[in-house]
C-alpha cells in the first residue's frame, strides 16, 4: 500500500517505508521532474506492512489524520499533482476500500468532499536519499510541514 505520509515508522506492523514516486508517465523520473508537474506523479510513501499485525484501515486512519484528504493538489506548504491525496493499492481487494471514502464523506468530520485518489498501483520509482525519512530530519525541514 503506498501513502501520502511518511509518519510510519518500522516497528508495530510497519515492515519499511520508502518515499518515492508513483502513477505518472515518464520513465525513472527525479524529483526535479516531477516538480515541473508534467510527468504525472504523484510523491507518496510506499508502505510495506504485516497485515496480521496492522490492518489497512488502520493504516488508513493514520492517513486520514495526518494530512488533509480534502484538498486537492496541494499538502501543507505545498502545492502541484505531485502533493495530491491519493491511495494506491498494489492488491484488487483494496479497491473495495473505496467505501471508506463514501463514509468519510458521510461522517461529517470534513466540511468538503474527500478529494483522496484511489487506483492500482504503478511502477514505484524510489525517491532521492535526501527523501527517505526527509520530515525526520528536522535540520533540512520546517516543522510546520506535516505531509
Amino acid at each position: 500500500m503506498l501513502l501520502g505520509v511518511e509518519d510510519l515508522s518500522p516497528g508495530a506492523g510497519v515492515i519499511e517505508t520508502a518515499v518515492g514516486l508513483l502513477n505518472g508517465h515518464t520513465v525513472n523520473p527525479t524529483y526535479k521532474d516531477v516538480c515541473t508537474d508534467q510527468t504525472g506523479h504523484a510523491e507518496v510513501v510506499q508502505v510495506t506492512f504485516e497485515p496480521s499485525k496492522l490492518t489497512f484501515e488502520e493504516l488508513l486512519n493514520v492517513f486520514w489524520n495526518a494530512h488533509d484528504p480534502t484538498q486537492v493538489n496541494r499538502q501543507g506548504p505545498d502545492f502541484g499533482a505531485q502533493y495530491r491525496t491519493a491511495v494506491f493499492f498494489h492488491s484488487p481487494n483494496r479497491r473495495q476500500r473505496e467505501k471508506i471514502l463514501a463514509a468519510l464523506n458521510a461522517s461529517g468530520k470534513f466540511k468538503r468532499p474527500i478529494a483522496t485518489e484511489i487506483a492500482a498501483a504503478g511502477p514505484f520509482y524510489r525517491a532521492e536519499e535526501y527523501h527517505q525519512k526527509y520530515l525526520q530530519n528536522a535540520a533540512r525541514h520546517p516543522a510546520t510541514s506535516n505531509c
